[in-house]
């Protein structure tokens, strides 16, 4: 796969290769006459009625076919497919996989005579390929040099077995294991009606596998695995792809870039010229990124053009608290790989700026590209993603223990501090005899990213979750339709777009033309409303105003800083507790809403109320607080 990467800072088109994980020669074969031919596809070429099993995606003799199940020399065969059958069972029960190796023509009708099969791990690597520079870590090699092998000769009209070498230099697999090998899987047709089904429904390859799973009664019997599932369905969407609207969008992506100078876009063209991934950003969505970009959301979870193709948005929040885009793609598939890609291609476009947080769904794939890419980004995952799976994990105790579900969203919305959290989990999986899932020790185990405890000390911006791309995805579907071809698409996308951006203007507009209500006479209200947008403000102002409901009590004191327990009046729980510094320059709460969205909270304004700090003129960091600092909430 070649990237076609262009920008309005440079005339010229960068191409650049990236290989495939597997090697060339392992899928195809060469004659004598140096013709090369693709393995055979096992599935479109057998026959059923012949007698030959193929429920399971794997050619199988039946055992009452034949009395023999190893091969040996003057063995006879009516068809070549019949002893390439014949051997890849063999292979199956024995232990590893098979692939053809090489295959001789008649000199005089250019029939084939002879076919050599082989252990898949027969021969090494190319020397060339194992020099290749990679952008990702090399694939640990599969042939090691291995001898066993079938070769078959044409006699009259048979096909007899001239050589067969039984001994391997490798450990062989169990029949079980053996399912997992390359050689030996398939997704058969059925399969393969399935997964377009289930594809078009919007279901995840990991769930796509979940149902194949209960479908062949076990992991083991479904013939494929995930990657195979992914490749089908890239390979179903580039052979989708019209070359008509393949150029009507590169057509359209060079005239908006000739009209607009900031606009960049990247294409996926694969060996045969079809085009693949591509992905895009405007000049608003460049310059919005170097304002709004500490927190950026990846969600990959809406399909939106008749190609089925994932549509990834990356978005943010505004001063104004509207969601913003920072460029979008469309993926062939949601591997590693494609990730990978996309997301050098966005910071590339992003001129180099990673994010401080990035907000994910909960996919492996996503986690490992991230981990690439963005090594030093703080990756958080989807909140509401995660509390989704629960009643499809824990049905059981949901419907014995009426309480479970009022005490799980309490230890994970109600806990202030992570101390707070691990005790209720703790007391929660006692309570519920959960101490043994599996599912839940994971979950545990990654809590820093999805806990809320654990996430109020980073700056999110206020967001702990996808939400802003589900919004996103919900906006856009007014736009564009199941139905909409990709090179249509973004020409709704730019109209979506504008929408936003008028939204945007009509915020700046009000917050400049009006002016807010007062609600107390504390001075400091008065100066954030000079300068918070007036989103922003209202939130402040609402955390001022209840600021009178709680009650502030000294109860330590550390050197120079004074610790203050504040609650609600009238109640004794929760208590928050406000660290003030020497000269109360600096203040600390327990709820860290301050790191989290860049606002005071309520708690902090209760104590600097009683010190009558409200009066006095605050310092503007105190109101414009947060890594985006002016920008994230500031009028101008």
């Amino acid at each position: 796969m070649k990237d076609i990467l262009s920008s309005s800072n440079s005339d010229e088109v960068d191409v650049m290769m990236s290989r495939n994980c597997r090697d060339i020669e392992d899928d195809t074969i060469e004659t004598d006459s140096g013709v090369q031919q693709d393995d055979m596809n096992v599935e479109d070429c057998v026959n059923v009625e012949d007698g030959v099993d193929v429920g399971d995606g794997i050619n199988n003799i039946s055992s009452s076919s034949s009395g023999v199940f190893e091969p040996f020399v003057g063995k006879e065969f009516d068809e070549v497919e019949d002893a390439q059958a014949f051997y890849k069972a063999y292979a199956r029960r024995t232990g590893f996989a098979t692939r053809t190796n090489h295959t001789r023509l008649s000199k005089e009708d250019r029939k084939l005579i002879l076919v050599e099969y082989v252990c898949s791990r027969e021969g090494f690597r190319r020397e060339s390929q194992k020099q290749i520079e990679r952008k990702i870590p090399e694939p640990a090699e599969t042939k090691i040099g291995c001898k066993a092998t079938m070769c078959i000769k044409k006699d009259c009209e048979k096909w007899t077995v001239c050589k067969f070498v039984r001994e391997h230099n490798h450990e062989l697999l169990t029949p079980r294991s053996t399912s997992l090998l390359r050689g030996h899987r398939c997704v058969t047709r059925v399969q393969k009606k399935l997964i377009l089904t289930l594809n078009e429904s919007g279901v995840p390859t990991r769930k796509i596998m979940s149902v194949l799973s209960k479908e062949s009664g076990g992991d083991f019997n479904i013939g494929c695995i995930g990657k195979d599932v992914e490749n089908y369905l890239g390979n179903k969407r580039r052979k989708l792809f019209k070359e008509g609207d393949a150029q009507r969008l590169y057509a359209y992506f060079l005239d908006r870039q000739c009209k607009e100078p900031g606009f960049v876009y990247s294409m996926q063209v694969d060996e045969n010229g079809c085009m693949g991934s591509c992905f895009w950003a405007d000049a608003r969505s460049r310059a919005a990124y170097q304002y709004f970009g500490d927190v950026v959301t990846f969600d990959a979870t809406y399909l939106t053009n008749i190609y089925k193709m994932p549509f990834v948005p990356f978005s943010g929040v505004n001063h104004h608290h509207q969601t913003i885009m920072f460029g979008c793609a469309l993926l062939v598939n949601e591997t590693a790989e494609s990730y990978i890609w996309l997301l050098r291609t966005w910071q590339e476009a992003m001129l180099g700026r990673a994010p401080s947080t990035i907000i994910t769904d909960d996919d492996k794939a996503m986690a490992k590209a991230i981990g690439v890419v963005l090594p030093n980004t703080t990756h958080r995952l989807c909140l509401w993603h995660i509390l989704q799976k629960f009643p499809e994990h824990l049905a059981h105790v949901y419907n014995k223990f009426p309480d479970f579900q009022k005490d799980f969203r309490h230890c994970i919305h109600e806990t202030i501090t992570t101390d707070e959290f691990e005790q209720e989990w703790s007391s929660i999986l006692g309570k519920y005899s959960l101490l043994d899932n599996d599912w839940l020790q994971n979950l545990y185990n990654r809590r820093d990213k999805w806990v809320p405890a654990y996430l109020r000390t980073t700056f999110c911006a206020g967001m702990s979750t996808t939400q802003r791309s589900e919004s996103m995805n919900k906006f856009f579907k007014d736009y564009v339709r199941s139905s909409t071809m990709v090179s249509d698409f973004v020409h709704q996308y730019e109209k979506a777009l504008d929408a936003r951006y008028f939204k945007e203007k009509e915020k700046d507009v009000q917050t400049k033309s009006t002016r807010a209500v007062m609600k107390t006479l504390w001075k400091i209200e008065s100066d954030a409303a000079s300068v918070y947008t007036r989103k922003s403000f209202m939130i402040f102002q609402d955390e001022l105003f209840n600021s009178q409901r709680y009650i502030p009590t000294k109860v330590g004191k550390e050197g120079e800083r004074r610790i203050y327990g504040v609650i609600p009046n009238g109640k004794e729980q929760p208590i928050y507790h406000v660290t003030l510094d020497s000269g109360d320059a600096k203040a600390i709460c327990t709820c860290h809403m301050f790191e989290f969205v860049g606002i005071l909270c309520r708690h902090v304004l209760c104590v600097l109320g009683k010190k009558s700090k409200l009066e006095i003129q605050p310092p503007l960091s105190c109101l414009r607080q947060g890594p985006q600092g002016v920008a994230l909430y500031g009028r101008y």
